[in-house]
């Protein structure tokens, strides 16, 4: 596990999260969520030199992501019995969480979003998460009043054996963001495979 703040965190690779039912039902090789091209886990190597300062802690209320036209609430998320991160409920396929035991969106860290990629019915809030490129922005609307603007650095999917928590959840010396949902392989009696993660820094605030 990974130590976030107070808390140790493994891998979001929970059942519930990523058991892809509207796969089961609707034929998974027709309706397999997109995944990230190779060129987008590579970082952008001037990131660093846009970023923005830190803003104060504030829970995140919504999170938007206007290039596959997310708009979601935001929950807050804790850890299940054997540690992993809990998941939002499936009856609401437009729906988020965030751990709010860590890092909030805007302060420094590592602040840690995640949502179904299907439901049941279809697909649910973070299924063109794969979809994403460097550069495309992310706005998280906080309590305080203040939006939190971010900048995709890097989009990846990692199988579930080889899920990198220090890489994904470990500390971060500015704002940082991590966007994660299920993906990769699909199989008929496990569900996803892997994870979909998406890294990003903030990068400017209103």
């Amino acid at each position: 596990m990974r130590r976030i703040g107070n808390t140790s965190i493994a891998a979001v690779t929970v059942v519930a999260l990523c058991s892809g039912a509207w796969l089961l039902h609707s034929g998974g090789a027709l309706h397999a969520p997109p995944r990230p091209g190779a060129a987008e886990g590579v970082p952008d190597p001037g990131a660093a030199e846009r970023s923005a300062p830190a803003l104060p802690p504030s829970p995140p209320l919504r999170i938007r992501i206007p290039s596959i036209r997310v708009n979601a609430p935001l929950i807050g998320l804790g850890l299940t019995e054997s540690g992993s991160l809990d998941v939002p409920p499936a009856d609401d396929k437009n729906l988020a969480g965030w751990y709010e035991a860590g890092t909030t969106p805007g302060e420094t860290g590592t602040a840690i979003v995640a949502g179904h990629v299907d439901t049941a019915e279809g697909p649910a809030v973070f299924y063109d998460l794969g979809v994403l490129k460097r550069g495309n922005i992310i706005e998280v609307d906080r309590r305080d009043g203040s939006v939190a603007v971010f900048t995709v650095d890097a989009v990846e999917v990692y199988e579930a054996k080889n899920f990198p928590d220090d890489k994904v959840y470990g500390a971060a010396s500015r704002p940082e963001l991590r966007v994660i949902t299920c993906g990769g392989d699909y199989s008929r009696a496990t569900g996803y495979q892997g994870n979909v993660v998406v890294f990003a820094h903030l990068t400017g605030s209103r």
